[in-house]
């Protein structure tokens, strides 16, 4: 492993042949094997097994342990090919509007 700068100023550390992880539907109903290529405090570069094709990428979670306790929420960056660029979600990074709901007398 070594570390480099990107762009955005974050820590990275580059992994020489990838970490074996899984990215799974926010819904459950979808999983995709991947490799880690790269990972910072606020993101990662993963390499798809597999087509993207018709998955919902805007918000999934990445399985970092094969019995899922370890995993991060991410949002989709930027694609390139079989490569994908995430975010990181913090606790409260989407917090969902709650409607207000009239009960009628």
């Amino acid at each position: 492993m070594a570390a480099k700068a990107d762009q955005r100023g974050s820590s990275r550390v580059v992994f020489e042949r990838g970490f074996s992880a899984q990215m799974m539907g926010i819904d459950g109903t979808w999983r995709r094997d991947c490799t880690m290529e790269d990972v910072s405090e606020t993101g990662a570069k993963l390499t798809i097994d597999g087509s993207v094709e018709g998955l919902h990428l805007k918000e999934f979670f990445l399985l970092l342990s094969s019995t899922g306790l370890a995993y991060r929420r991410c949002e989709l960056a930027w694609v390139n090919g079989d490569q994908i660029g995430v975010n990181f979600l913090k606790v409260g990074d989407k917090k969902k509007k709650v409607r207000s709901t009239t009960v009628g007398a």
